[in-house]
């Protein structure tokens, strides 16, 4: 038997969740590690970091978002 745990998410993204099931009987583990492998492991040049994987997610949820800073904010902050 594998080890479980319980873990805390908001009823609407529950919902959310459940809408994302291929079929009714799928487990939210079984759904959760499918969207898990859309995060890229690495790429050419080898595997990525645990913590790059997780700024990838991070970056993808701002774009999505509209979280972003200009070309000139960003020249500034990297002092060009």
């Amino acid at each position: 038997m594998t080890e479980t745990t319980t873990i805390q998410i908001n009823k609407k993204t529950k919902t959310r969740l459940e809408a994302l099931k291929e079929h009714k009987r799928e487990t939210f583990d079984e759904l959760i590690s499918k969207l898990m492998m859309l995060i890229p492991e690495g790429d050419k040049e080898g595997k990525y970091t645990d913590e790059f994987r997780a700024g990838l997610l991070e970056a993808l949820f701002d774009a999505k978002n509209n979280k972003h800073i200009s070309s000139k904010q960003m020249k500034k902050e990297l002092g060009f």
